[in-house]
Protein backbone atom coordinates (compact mmCIF):
# COMPACT_ATOMS: atom_id res chain seq x y z
CA UNK A 1 0.00 0.00 0.00
CA UNK A 2 1.78 3.38 -1.04
CA UNK A 3 2.20 5.95 2.09
CA UNK A 4 0.76 8.52 0.92
CA UNK A 5 -3.00 6.90 1.66
CA UNK A 6 -2.26 6.65 4.87
CA UNK A 7 -1.74 11.03 4.93
CA UNK A 8 -5.71 11.70 4.26
CA UNK A 9 -6.33 8.85 7.28
CA UNK A 10 -8.00 9.79 10.80
CA UNK A 11 -5.68 8.01 13.42
CA UNK A 12 -8.27 5.20 13.90
CA UNK A 13 -8.08 3.95 10.19
CA UNK A 14 -4.58 4.16 9.61
CA UNK A 15 -4.37 1.74 13.21
CA UNK A 16 -7.18 -0.06 11.14
CA UNK A 17 -5.31 -0.54 8.06
CA UNK A 18 -1.56 -1.62 9.96
CA UNK A 19 -3.68 -4.05 12.06
CA UNK A 20 -4.66 -5.47 8.44
CA UNK A 21 -1.49 -5.57 7.13
CA UNK A 22 0.83 -6.25 10.20
CA UNK A 23 -1.05 -8.98 12.50
CA UNK A 24 -3.79 -10.34 9.85
CA UNK A 25 -1.11 -10.19 7.10
CA UNK A 26 -3.08 -8.99 4.19
CA UNK A 27 -1.90 -8.75 0.39
CA UNK A 28 -1.59 -4.72 -0.16
CA UNK A 29 -4.06 -4.95 -2.72
CA UNK A 30 -6.64 -5.80 -0.13
CA UNK A 31 -5.25 -3.12 2.27
CA UNK A 32 -5.59 -0.76 -0.30
CA UNK A 33 -9.01 -2.07 -0.93
CA UNK A 34 -9.88 -1.85 2.39
CA UNK A 35 -9.11 1.48 2.39
CA UNK A 36 -11.03 2.67 -0.59
CA UNK A 37 -13.92 1.44 0.95
CA UNK A 38 -13.79 2.92 4.45
CA UNK A 39 -12.81 6.71 2.70
CA UNK A 40 -16.08 5.87 0.53
CA UNK A 41 -17.64 5.67 4.11
CA UNK A 42 -15.87 8.09 5.47
CA UNK A 43 -16.72 10.55 3.23
CA UNK A 44 -20.37 9.84 3.32
CA UNK A 45 -20.27 11.19 7.18
CA UNK A 46 -18.96 14.49 6.59
CA UNK A 47 -22.17 14.50 3.96
CA UNK A 48 -24.15 13.64 6.21
CA UNK A 49 -23.30 15.75 9.22
CA UNK A 50 -22.97 18.47 6.61
CA UNK A 51 -19.32 19.24 7.23
CA UNK A 52 -18.73 19.59 3.29
CA UNK A 53 -18.77 22.89 1.88
CA UNK A 54 -21.42 23.08 -0.69
CA UNK A 55 -20.32 22.00 -4.38
CA UNK A 56 -17.07 19.95 -3.46
CA UNK A 57 -15.96 17.34 -5.44
CA UNK A 58 -16.30 14.18 -3.62
CA UNK A 59 -12.84 13.00 -4.54
CA UNK A 60 -11.69 16.33 -2.77
CA UNK A 61 -14.17 15.05 0.40
CA UNK A 62 -11.04 14.74 3.09
CA UNK A 63 -11.81 12.28 5.50
CA UNK A 64 -9.06 13.14 7.70
CA UNK A 65 -11.09 15.19 10.46
CA UNK A 66 -13.92 13.07 10.14
CA UNK A 67 -14.51 12.25 14.63
CA UNK A 68 -14.60 8.97 15.87
CA UNK A 69 -18.18 10.42 17.46
CA UNK A 70 -19.69 10.11 14.01
CA UNK A 71 -18.95 6.34 13.69
CA UNK A 72 -19.90 5.48 16.99
CA UNK A 73 -23.07 7.23 16.85
CA UNK A 74 -23.42 5.11 13.25
CA UNK A 75 -27.06 2.70 13.93
CA UNK A 76 -27.62 -0.21 11.57
CA UNK A 77 -30.35 1.68 10.24
CA UNK A 78 -27.77 4.80 9.35
CA UNK A 79 -25.94 1.89 7.54
CA UNK A 80 -29.34 0.90 5.84
CA UNK A 81 -29.82 4.51 4.37
CA UNK A 82 -25.85 4.43 3.69
CA UNK A 83 -26.32 1.40 1.21
CA UNK A 84 -28.96 3.41 -0.62
CA UNK A 85 -27.15 5.90 -1.01
CA UNK A 86 -24.47 3.83 -2.59
CA UNK A 87 -27.09 2.02 -5.26
CA UNK A 88 -28.67 5.58 -6.17
CA UNK A 89 -26.28 8.11 -5.62
CA UNK A 90 -22.94 6.26 -6.38
CA UNK A 91 -24.07 3.99 -8.83
CA UNK A 92 -22.56 0.98 -7.18
CA UNK A 93 -23.42 -2.47 -8.44
CA UNK A 94 -24.72 -5.17 -5.83
CA UNK A 95 -21.25 -6.68 -5.79
CA UNK A 96 -19.44 -3.92 -4.97
CA UNK A 97 -21.94 -2.74 -2.26
CA UNK A 98 -21.44 -6.09 -0.59
CA UNK A 99 -17.55 -5.69 -0.83
CA UNK A 100 -18.06 -2.65 1.17
CA UNK A 101 -20.59 -3.48 3.74
CA UNK A 102 -18.13 -6.60 4.48
CA UNK A 103 -15.50 -3.92 4.80
CA UNK A 104 -17.80 -1.92 7.43
CA UNK A 105 -18.03 -4.83 9.16
CA UNK A 106 -14.54 -5.85 9.79
CA UNK A 107 -14.29 -2.05 10.62
CA UNK A 108 -16.37 -2.06 13.34
CA UNK A 109 -15.28 -5.07 14.48
CA UNK A 110 -11.67 -3.62 14.92
CA UNK A 111 -12.90 -0.47 16.66
CA UNK A 112 -14.99 -2.93 19.04
CA UNK A 113 -13.06 -5.76 19.79
CA UNK A 114 -9.84 -5.03 19.39
CA UNK A 115 -8.97 -1.14 19.55
CA UNK A 116 -12.19 -0.98 22.09
CA UNK A 117 -12.58 2.51 20.90
CA UNK A 118 -16.32 2.52 21.07
CA UNK A 119 -18.38 0.76 23.24
CA UNK A 120 -20.98 -1.46 20.57
CA UNK A 121 -20.91 -2.57 17.56
CA UNK A 122 -23.90 -1.68 15.45
CA UNK A 123 -22.82 -3.48 12.07
CA UNK A 124 -22.82 -6.78 14.13
CA UNK A 125 -26.20 -7.81 12.45
CA UNK A 126 -25.59 -5.88 9.25
CA UNK A 127 -26.85 -8.02 6.47
CA UNK A 128 -24.91 -8.49 3.54
CA UNK A 129 -27.00 -7.09 -0.30
CA UNK A 130 -27.30 -10.76 -2.22
CA UNK A 131 -24.94 -11.20 -5.15
CA UNK A 132 -26.36 -13.53 -7.64
CA UNK A 133 -23.65 -16.13 -8.45
CA UNK A 134 -22.44 -16.25 -12.06
CA UNK A 135 -21.21 -18.63 -13.99
CA UNK A 136 -17.89 -18.04 -14.84
CA UNK A 137 -16.62 -17.87 -18.38
CA UNK A 138 -13.70 -20.38 -20.08
CA UNK A 139 -12.68 -21.16 -23.03
CA UNK A 140 -13.88 -24.81 -24.55
CA UNK A 141 -11.03 -26.79 -25.19
CA UNK A 142 -11.57 -26.49 -28.75
CA UNK A 143 -11.30 -22.69 -28.23
CA UNK A 144 -8.06 -23.57 -26.03
CA UNK A 145 -6.36 -25.09 -29.14
CA UNK A 146 -7.55 -22.18 -31.45
CA UNK A 147 -6.26 -19.78 -29.24
CA UNK A 148 -2.47 -21.60 -28.82
CA UNK A 149 -2.53 -22.41 -32.29
CA UNK A 150 -3.33 -19.04 -33.16
CA UNK A 151 -0.24 -17.10 -31.73
CA UNK A 152 2.11 -15.64 -33.71
CA UNK A 153 4.13 -12.64 -32.69
CA UNK A 154 7.48 -11.11 -32.48
CA UNK A 155 8.01 -13.38 -29.10
CA UNK A 156 6.18 -16.12 -29.95
CA UNK A 157 7.86 -18.69 -28.06
CA UNK A 158 7.24 -16.70 -24.88
CA UNK A 159 3.86 -15.28 -25.51
CA UNK A 160 2.77 -19.50 -26.54
CA UNK A 161 4.38 -20.23 -23.28
CA UNK A 162 2.69 -18.08 -21.35
CA UNK A 163 -0.81 -18.54 -22.17
CA UNK A 164 0.14 -22.23 -22.20
CA UNK A 165 0.82 -22.06 -18.43
CA UNK A 166 -2.30 -20.42 -18.26
CA UNK A 167 -4.24 -22.77 -19.68
CA UNK A 168 -2.60 -25.97 -18.07
CA UNK A 169 -1.78 -24.34 -14.59
CA UNK A 170 -4.59 -22.06 -13.52
CA UNK A 171 -1.87 -20.14 -12.16
CA UNK A 172 -2.75 -16.05 -11.47
CA UNK A 173 -1.54 -13.18 -13.01
CA UNK A 174 0.87 -11.91 -10.38
CA UNK A 175 2.02 -15.56 -9.75
CA UNK A 176 3.08 -15.72 -13.23
CA UNK A 177 4.92 -12.58 -13.56
CA UNK A 178 6.76 -13.31 -10.45
CA UNK A 179 8.33 -16.62 -11.98
CA UNK A 180 11.95 -17.08 -11.45
CA UNK A 181 14.28 -19.87 -12.48
CA UNK A 182 14.95 -20.30 -8.96
CA UNK A 183 11.14 -21.68 -8.54
CA UNK A 184 11.41 -23.81 -12.30
CA UNK A 185 13.13 -27.37 -11.72
CA UNK A 186 12.71 -29.53 -14.53
CA UNK A 187 14.11 -32.50 -13.05
CA UNK A 188 11.21 -32.71 -10.21
CA UNK A 189 8.63 -31.14 -13.16
CA UNK A 190 7.64 -28.62 -10.87
CA UNK A 191 7.03 -24.85 -10.09
CA UNK A 192 6.91 -23.08 -6.94
CA UNK A 193 4.44 -20.06 -7.15
CA UNK A 194 3.52 -17.60 -4.40
CA UNK A 195 -0.12 -16.80 -4.32
CA UNK A 196 -2.27 -14.24 -2.23
CA UNK A 197 -0.84 -13.05 0.93
CA UNK A 198 2.49 -14.57 0.40
CA UNK A 199 1.25 -18.59 0.57
CA UNK A 200 3.39 -20.46 -1.15
CA UNK A 201 2.64 -23.58 -2.96
CA UNK A 202 4.58 -26.06 -5.18
CA UNK A 203 2.58 -26.98 -8.78
CA UNK A 204 3.22 -30.03 -11.07
CA UNK A 205 4.02 -29.25 -14.86
CA UNK A 206 2.75 -31.80 -17.65
CA UNK A 207 4.57 -32.66 -20.72
CA UNK A 208 3.59 -29.68 -22.63
CA UNK A 209 4.67 -27.20 -20.15
CA UNK A 210 7.77 -28.71 -19.88
CA UNK A 211 8.35 -28.49 -23.63
CA UNK A 212 7.15 -24.55 -23.79
CA UNK A 213 9.17 -23.97 -21.29
CA UNK A 214 12.15 -25.37 -22.61
CA UNK A 215 11.64 -24.07 -25.64
CA UNK A 216 11.53 -20.38 -24.61
CA UNK A 217 14.57 -20.27 -22.29
CA UNK A 218 16.54 -22.07 -24.27
CA UNK A 219 15.73 -21.14 -27.69
CA UNK A 220 14.14 -17.44 -27.46
CA UNK A 221 14.90 -16.10 -24.49
CA UNK A 222 17.73 -13.26 -24.39
CA UNK A 223 19.97 -15.02 -21.69
CA UNK A 224 23.14 -13.47 -22.20
CA UNK A 225 21.61 -9.84 -22.68
CA UNK A 226 18.59 -10.21 -20.02
CA UNK A 227 18.97 -7.33 -17.74
CA UNK A 228 16.74 -9.23 -14.59
CA UNK A 229 19.13 -12.85 -14.64
CA UNK A 230 16.95 -14.44 -12.69
CA UNK A 231 13.41 -13.66 -13.99
CA UNK A 232 11.65 -16.24 -16.31
CA UNK A 233 9.58 -14.00 -18.66
CA UNK A 234 11.18 -11.13 -19.87
CA UNK A 235 9.94 -7.81 -22.15
CA UNK A 236 10.75 -6.61 -24.84
CA UNK A 237 13.62 -4.03 -23.25
CA UNK A 238 14.84 -7.59 -21.67
CA UNK A 239 13.44 -6.84 -17.49
CA UNK A 240 10.66 -8.65 -16.32
CA UNK A 241 7.66 -8.85 -17.74
CA UNK A 242 4.75 -6.81 -16.50
CA UNK A 243 1.37 -7.76 -15.89
CA UNK A 244 0.13 -5.32 -17.99
CA UNK A 245 1.97 -6.54 -20.68
CA UNK A 246 0.83 -9.95 -20.23
CA UNK A 247 -2.87 -8.93 -20.20
CA UNK A 248 -2.11 -7.83 -23.59
CA UNK A 249 -0.22 -10.36 -25.54
CA UNK A 250 -3.31 -12.22 -24.28
CA UNK A 251 -5.68 -9.85 -25.44
CA UNK A 252 -3.78 -9.74 -28.76
CA UNK A 253 -3.47 -13.23 -28.91
CA UNK A 254 -7.54 -13.68 -28.50
CA UNK A 255 -8.45 -11.36 -31.27
CA UNK A 256 -6.29 -12.95 -33.34
CA UNK A 257 -7.69 -16.59 -33.02
CA UNK A 258 -11.23 -14.87 -33.71
CA UNK A 259 -12.24 -15.31 -29.43
CA UNK A 260 -11.94 -11.22 -28.40
CA UNK A 261 -15.74 -11.16 -27.78
CA UNK A 262 -15.99 -13.55 -25.22
CA UNK A 263 -15.03 -11.58 -22.55
CA UNK A 264 -11.84 -13.74 -21.42
CA UNK A 265 -9.13 -12.27 -19.33
CA UNK A 266 -6.14 -13.96 -18.02
CA UNK A 267 -7.87 -14.67 -14.39
CA UNK A 268 -10.83 -16.24 -16.89
CA UNK A 269 -8.03 -18.58 -18.56
CA UNK A 270 -7.28 -19.60 -14.70
CA UNK A 271 -10.84 -20.49 -14.84
CA UNK A 272 -10.67 -22.07 -18.16
CA UNK A 273 -8.01 -24.61 -16.88
CA UNK A 274 -9.95 -25.59 -13.65
CA UNK A 275 -12.81 -26.67 -15.62
CA UNK A 276 -10.65 -28.25 -18.48
CA UNK A 277 -9.31 -30.62 -15.57
CA UNK A 278 -12.65 -31.09 -14.09
CA UNK A 279 -14.33 -31.87 -17.09
CA UNK A 280 -11.78 -34.08 -18.90
CA UNK A 281 -9.97 -35.32 -15.97
CA UNK A 282 -12.42 -36.11 -13.52
CA UNK A 283 -10.12 -34.04 -11.09
CA UNK A 284 -11.56 -34.08 -7.35
CA UNK A 285 -12.84 -30.15 -6.69
CA UNK A 286 -10.64 -30.44 -3.26
CA UNK A 287 -7.40 -31.16 -5.74
CA UNK A 288 -8.55 -27.90 -8.07
CA UNK A 289 -8.71 -25.75 -4.99
CA UNK A 290 -5.28 -26.63 -4.03
CA UNK A 291 -3.96 -26.35 -7.48
CA UNK A 292 -5.54 -23.35 -7.52
CA UNK A 293 -3.73 -21.86 -4.25
CA UNK A 294 -7.28 -21.94 -2.75
CA UNK A 295 -5.88 -23.94 -0.36
CA UNK A 296 -2.60 -24.32 1.52
CA UNK A 297 -0.44 -26.61 0.98
CA UNK A 298 -0.25 -29.61 3.58
CA UNK A 299 2.37 -29.76 5.93
CA UNK A 300 3.02 -33.05 7.20
CA UNK A 301 5.23 -35.20 4.73
CA UNK A 302 2.03 -37.48 4.47
CA UNK A 303 -0.09 -34.87 3.17
CA UNK A 304 2.30 -33.35 0.89
CA UNK A 305 3.29 -36.65 -0.39
CA UNK A 306 -0.65 -37.52 -1.35
CA UNK A 307 -0.63 -33.72 -2.28
CA UNK A 308 2.21 -33.85 -4.91
CA UNK A 309 0.64 -37.37 -6.37
CA UNK A 310 -2.91 -35.15 -6.69
CA UNK A 311 -1.13 -32.50 -8.19
CA UNK A 312 0.73 -34.64 -10.42
CA UNK A 313 -2.88 -36.39 -11.91
CA UNK A 314 -4.64 -33.14 -12.11
CA UNK A 315 -2.35 -31.90 -14.76
CA UNK A 316 -1.61 -34.59 -16.51
CA UNK A 317 -5.64 -34.77 -16.40
CA UNK A 318 -5.42 -31.74 -18.21
CA UNK A 319 -6.50 -32.27 -22.12
CA UNK A 320 -3.65 -30.35 -23.19
CA UNK A 321 -0.54 -31.82 -21.86
CA UNK A 322 0.04 -33.77 -24.52
CA UNK A 323 0.19 -30.81 -27.00
CA UNK A 324 2.99 -30.63 -29.43
CA UNK A 325 3.64 -26.50 -29.58
CA UNK A 326 5.20 -25.30 -32.93
CA UNK A 327 8.95 -24.32 -32.74
CA UNK A 328 8.74 -22.23 -35.93
CA UNK A 329 8.94 -18.45 -34.16
CA UNK A 330 8.82 -15.11 -35.92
Amino acid sequence: MKQEYYDDCPYYLEDFLTNMKIIRNRADLTEEAYYIDIRTFLRYLKLKHRDVPEGTEWGDISIKDVPLEYIENFSLNDAHVYLRFLKDKRGNATATRARKSSALKQFYIYLHQKAKLIESDPMQDLELPTVKNKLPKFLSLEDSNRLLDSIDSKNKARDYCIILLFLNCGMRLSELVALNFSDYSKENRTLRLFGKGSKERIIYLNDACIEALEDYIHNARPNETAVDKNAIFLSANKTRINKRRVQQIVEESLARAGLSNLGITTHKLRHTAATLMYQYGNVDTLVLKEQLGHKSVGTTEINTHQSNENLKAAAEANPLAGRKGDKKDT
